[in-house]
């Protein structure tokens, strides 16, 4: 009788509630249920890349003609991202993921059977918007579930699955276009976001720490808390998280552009700025600057393909290397190389083996750096802004890919050649590295 007494009036701090646990079966099926919206992510954003020949044959046009709607899904995820957060902080987590993912699942199911360009454009842009919404919720929702300890190797582990997603589209598509038609990725690309939204609902929990925040009632925060340790939730009478005490805006945008928040806020989105320039520049023109330099079509698509795989390669080393020294260091030191490996995959055309082991370790320190920079935000900003914070950031360095496709697009224009683009790669790497250097130096200062 005298144990329940003794814990009467005890606050249970949520955050080091979680930190004191081992990770529970529960907060698996977070990380799993996140990889899988992320994966379908990435699955649905590069359908279009796998179904543009096939599309472009069936239509009788040409493929300069599908660049509108290539671009429709990316200007789509700028307008998700930006509209998705602010939203999560106000109504929750798990209700902007969900309908995120039933967004993106409906209009590209309804993409399967467009007509004509203009259609497709429309619905290209609407399954943006889910798109845009589900990654920077997926990650806002998993760090806020998981120990500091392994924060940063489990956010950047699930954003493998963004990568797994778009080489898993070029698989499928492989099988099923031949088949079936373009149509066939569209479909997949649909019926699987929406069994999956029907998951989400039944299993996926909001966030504890955004119910304490938003004081959505004590009942609700122990029933998220309970699978993890059902005892020690059922003694405390009172919640709490670490900023509660520090942090009192209400306006989402008044919490991330606060005093203590604003610089570090602008450095974030410099870094994914700088980091999504180099990345798309490389995704969307490597293999024609290759074709462009003698390399055979099947070398060129092949070597494209290394530097993605090599962001899955690093991604998980990257966030394991975050939790075990100072993150910004991490994260700036592979911007850096970046740069340098990039420089060096410009001066190695005519050698193919070093070229694609080239190739392959750049992609692992730009991907590798932009799959973290996601963890580095969700861990910088406090529960009432953090989904904002994530997703502004993401939506922000969306800009930055526009740009790096177009740069490409503008430097082949004046004449520039493989080494010389690869060559200006060195500037957004540095901007990158000082951005995030500075940023680190930024929270020290804070902190202190």
């Amino acid at each position: 009788m005298n144990q329940p007494q003794s814990a009467v009036g005890h606050c249970l701090d949520v955050q080091s509630f979680i930190n004191a646990q081992p990770i529970s079966r529960y907060q698996w099926r977070v990380v799993i249920l996140c990889f899988l919206i992320v994966f379908l992510d990435g699955l649905d954003t590069a359908a279009m890349g796998f179904i543009a020949p096939a599309l472009s044959q069936d239509w009788g046009i040409d493929r300069a003609s599908l660049g509108p709607v290539m671009s429709a899904a990316l200007i789509g995820m700028v307008f998700g991202a930006l509209g998705s957060g602010p939203l999560a902080d106000r109504f929750g987590r798990k209700v902007v993921l969900v309908g995120a993912v039933a967004l993106f699942g409906a209009f590209s199911l309804a993409s399967a059977y467009s007509t004509n360009v203009e259609q497709l454009l429309v619905l290209r842009f609407l399954t943006g918007l889910g798109l845009g919404a589900g990654m920077p919720n997926a990650t806002t929702l998993l760090s806020e579930y998981t120990p500091e300890r392994k924060k940063s190797l489990l956010v950047t582990s699930m954003f493998c699955g963004f990568n797994l997603g778009m080489a898993g589209g070029g698989f499928i598509s492989a099988k099923l276009i031949p088949a079936f038609g373009w149509h066939s990725l569209l479909l997949i690309g649909g019926i699987l976001p929406l069994l999956l939204a029907l998951v989400l609902m039944a299993w996926l929990p909001e966030s504890a720490r955004y119910l304490v925040v938003r004081n959505r009632g004590t009942d609700k925060v122990r029933k998220a808390l309970a699978p993890i340790d059902p005892a020690r939730v059922a003694q405390a009478s009172a919640f709490s998280v670490p900023e509660q005490k520090t942090v009192k805006a209400r306006n989402v945008f008044a919490v991330i552009f606060s005093g203590t928040y604003s610089t570090g806020t602008l450095l974030l989105w410099l870094t994914y700025f700088m980091g999504l320039v180099i990345v798309y520049l490389l995704t969307s023109w490597l293999p024609t600057l290759m074709r462009d330099s003698g390399a055979s079509m099947e070398q060129a698509a092949f070597i494209g393909a290394l530097f993605q795989f090599g962001g899955v390669l690093s991604a998980v080393a990257v966030g394991w290397a975050m939790d075990r020294f100072n993150p910004h260091k991490v994260i700036g030191t592979f911007y850096l190389l970046a740069g340098v490996f990039a420089y060096a995959v410009g001066q190695s055309l005519g050698h193919i083996t070093l070229l694609a082991t080239l190739v392959l370790v750049a992609g692992m320190c730009v991907n590798g750096a932009q799959s973290a920079m996601p963890s580095l935000a969700a861990r910088f900003y406090p529960t009432q802004g953090r989904a904002t914070g994530v997703s502004w950031m993401l939506g922000i360095g969306r800009f930055g890919a526009i740009l790096g496709a177009w740069m490409g697009a503008t430097l082949l224009g004046l004449g520039w050649n493989f080494e010389q683009v690869l060559t200006a790669l060195v500037i957004p790497a540095a901007l990158a590295t000082t951005a995030v250097l500075i940023k680190g130096l930024v929270s020290h200062a804070d902190a202190t």
